[in-house]
């Protein structure tokens, strides 16, 4: 548990589980389960995601790196949604975890049809804060996403089985589906110090 003196600590434990979690597992529903519990515990609470990594811009979605495996095995993102604020159709191309961490999204999946036509793959969705939602090329790839919330902001915390930022993925045109690579970046250079845990063990000091 957190104190005021680390308050990050809940990242950082998830951080170290998911290092340990890629180090011994490679089989992708297994990552996806074993993940799944992790993230669930790391978003009961969300006083631990620093200040600088809720901020929402007024025009597009914000991706707030929290930390990139130095293996490019996992990497963990802030998704924060100003109001009416949504994403394109777009793809992954690996595994991913949604988990809602304030507020809801609404979501969108789809399927490509031989033709290279989308259509809609089940209902639109609501996940709501404590939720999980798994995406990938073998469990449904294809979505888009917005904010639930029409006058507040909502933030997600995306899990994927790789630097994100690294990776080459698509977007569709919703008439044609005609794909278009994109790489995705992050909204800030800037990235939370995970590792210093200096005022915690100077006050344990005698």
């Amino acid at each position: 548990m957190s104190n005021q003196l680390d308050t990050i600590a809940p990242l950082r434990e998830f951080v170290i589980d998911m290092t340990n979690l890629v180090s011994h597992e490679s089989t992708e529903p297994n990552l996806i389960a074993k993940c799944s519990e992790l993230l669930k515990t790391l978003i009961k609470s969300d006083d631990w995601l620093p200040e600088f990594c809720t901020i929402p811009h007024p025009e597009f979605y914000q991706q707030y790196l929290l930390h990139a495996d130095p293996l490019g095995r996992f990497s963990v993102v802030s998704f924060v949604w100003g109001p009416g604020q949504k994403t394109p159709i777009h793809d992954h191309c690996i595994w991913g975890l949604i988990g809602m961490l304030r507020g809801m999204e609404k979501g969108q999946r789809y399927q490509q049809l031989p033709s290279g036509e989308l259509v809609t793959d089940g209902p639109q969705t609501v996940l709501r804060q404590g939720e999980i939602e798994a995406v990938g090329p073998t469990i449904g790839d294809i979505h888009v996403v917005s904010n639930a919330i029409p006058d507040k902001t909502s933030i997600s915390i995306h899990v994927y089985g790789a630097n994100i930022g690294a990776v080459k993925r698509h977007t569709y045109d919703s008439l044609t589906g005609q794909p278009k690579q994109f790489v995705s970046g992050y909204s800030s250079k800037q990235v939370p110090n995970l590792w210093d845990r200096s005022a915690e063990v100077r006050a344990s000091l005698n």
